[in-house]
């Protein structure tokens, strides 16, 4: 008996079937090519030049792979070949000393237990009070939301997004009409308001 070969194209002894079938795998093949060098084409943004000039200067460096499996890099595997990287320049050690003794004296380090506060939270006697910019008086802040509350300059209670006066226009009426409101709103509400108090 003879071995069954596994075979791709369907078996039906027709050359037109054939013909189908290597046009369809020619097609996808082309599409392929095609789809692989739109890849390739879309992240070539630099030039033959610029790439020769990026290989050299990482030749330069040792920032190539070394051979073999370690992963490592030229200069990680042999950094006396290399120039020492360039280091950029930290705080001085008084500045750094300054620093810390201005965090100890304000408690502004974290505290020595696990809670995640810092001292002067923790403990905030010990220290002096942090300076706060001044904001509005009570008095002024209580006049504010008293005129807010009149003119219903306030969101409503609802997922609207309105203010008060947006919402219920008439409830504000005479309030915007002290305040030099919208003629196109107060003469909207007033037919209406004239016309309730006829009924």
């Amino acid at each position: 008996m003879r071995a069954i070969e596994p075979t791709l194209a369907p078996q039906t002894g027709s050359s037109q079937t054939t013909r189908r079938w290597n046009f369809a795998r020619a097609t996808s093949a082309l599409f392929l090519l095609a789809a692989l060098g739109a890849a390739a084409h879309a992240d070539g943004g630099m030039t033959r030049a610029q790439v020769k000039a990026e290989l050299a200067e990482a030749m330069r460096t040792g920032n190539m792979l070394a051979a073999g499996e370690s992963g490592m890099t030229l200069r990680e595997s042999s950094p006396q070949r290399y120039p020492a990287p360039l280091v950029a320049l930290g705080k001085s050690r008084a500045e750094v000393k300054m620093e810390l003794a201005d965090a100890i004296r304000t408690g502004d380090i974290m505290a020595n237990d696990e809670s995640g506060l810092r001292v002067n939270e923790e403990f905030p006697q010990r220290f002096p009070a942090r300076i706060v910019a001044a904001g509005k008086s009570r008095a002024e802040v209580k006049a504010e939301l008293a005129e807010a509350i009149r003119t219903g300059d306030m969101l409503a209670n609802d997922e609207s997004g309105l203010r008060l006066n947006e919402e219920l226009p008439r409830h504000y009426a005479k309030a915007r009409s002290a305040q030099g409101g919208s003629p196109r709103l107060m003469t909207a509400e007033a037919p209406s308001a004239a016309g309730r108090a006829a009924q």
